[in-house]
């Protein structure tokens, strides 16, 4: 089995506006942890990535002949622009990912679309930070720590990871140099199991046993209310951290996550605007119209998803069709709705939908 690689042609760069393939570089690889790797990448020449902190990056490789796409976090900063880094771990069953560990080496290309992605640094405004996350979602954390504590002098961060064991923390040496050099960066790691009796950690981070509760997360952050929360990993891990902020009373508009389910459906649609390149809309989806602005969505991806990713204003607290924050009228086409709560039989009848519950049946334009 070989890498994928991709002609010159497409060796493009990633300020262009067209979604198109890029080739990268593989220069450097190292194992963070006993099953995660992390690769650098440059440009087949010289030149500066412009990227948000907190995006992630789509994967297009030929695996046994057949096509696959994956899209991984960034945890790399802009900050440090002229090379860019994924963190990758080996899962059971999981295609491109062994792939990438089992065989990409020093030397070898792949090709790759361009960073996307509505969480990140940029787009979401906020004072002070609190990172919330477990297993490979600090990636996108460590990112906008790299990015914050580069370009910000007192960038107020309290960071807490959720971990296993402590020998699956990733980036724990580099992270605790932050903390250690860094006074308004606090870091905590929430361990269910130490399998060491020697010191494992610098006493600039503190650590708790067990998994994250609403007990200890306001002990570890007691400004929390004050806080602009950031939230990413596995999907039973955030809905946890929902309850407990819920638990809380902390004002859920200023919680943000990224779903690696939402990261795959970007990544799908991704890939075929770069192939049709603005081509009309096939069985693989529909158009969405709000506008001047449009963009194709696929069959999975919701209102919300495409709403965000032209960069339009919305409140989305919720993102499950409970809040009724992103309501928007339908004013022409056919969608398909997964929640109506809070929607009144009146602003049924006149095309409001939630935006996080409803998918395209058809071509719509859409007013917000």
């Amino acid at each position: 089995m070989n890498i994928s690689t991709i002609s010159n042609e497409f060796s493009l760069s990633f300020t262009t506006s067209q979604t198109v393939f890029n080739q990268l570089v593989c220069v450097e690889r190292w194992d963070e942890t006993a099953d995660v790797v992390s690769f650098r990448f440059q440009a087949t020449e010289p030149m500066r990535f412009d990227y948000k902190p907190g995006q992630f990056m789509t994967f297009v490789l030929d695996i046994n002949g057949e096509q696959a796409c994956r899209s991984y976090t960034l945890s790399s900063s802009p900050s440090r622009p002229y090379s860019l880094m994924v963190t990758i771990k080996r899962v059971t069953g999981g295609l491109v990912s062994n792939y990438l560990i089992d065989y990409l080496q020093p030397g070898q290309s792949v090709r790759v679309l361009p960073p996307t992605g509505q969480f990140n640094l940029f787009d979401i405004p906020a004072e002070k930070y609190l990172f919330l996350s477990a297993g490979c979602g600090i990636t996108p954390m460590y990112s906008m720590s790299r990015y914050l504590t580069d370009t910000r002098v007192h960038a107020d961060i309290a960071f807490v990871h959720s971990a296993k064991t402590q020998a699956d923390i990733i980036f724990k040496s580099s992270l605790q140099t932050l903390a250690q050099s860094k006074h308004y960066f606090k870091l905590c790691y929430m361990v269910e199991e130490v399998t060491t009796d020697s010191a494992w950690h610098d006493e600039n981070v503190v650590h708790e046993l067990g998994r994250l509760t609403a007990e200890n997360l306001i002990n570890l952050v007691p400004d929390l209310a004050q806080r602009t929360v950031f939230l990413c990993g596995p999907e039973h891990y955030m809905q946890a951290v929902k309850h407990i902020l819920t638990e809380l009373n902390f004002d859920l508009s200023h919680l943000y996550h990224e779903s690696f389910a939402t990261a795959v459906k970007e990544a799908q649609c991704q890939v075929l605007q770069a192939k049709s390149h603005a081509a009309p809309p096939s069985a693989n989806g529909f158009m969405l119209s709000i506008g001047d602005k449009t963009r194709l969505l696929s069959l999975e991806q919701t209102l919300l998803e495409g709403i965000e990713a032209e960069g339009l204003p919305i409140i989305a607290a919720c993102r499950s069709g409970v809040c009724g924050a992103c309501k928007c009228q339908v004013v022409e086409g056919d969608t398909e709705s997964t929640s109506q709560m809070t929607l009144t039989p009146a602003e049924i009848e006149s095309g409001y939908v939630l935006a996080c519950s409803t998918r395209l049946k058809s071509d719509v334009r859409l007013v917000l």
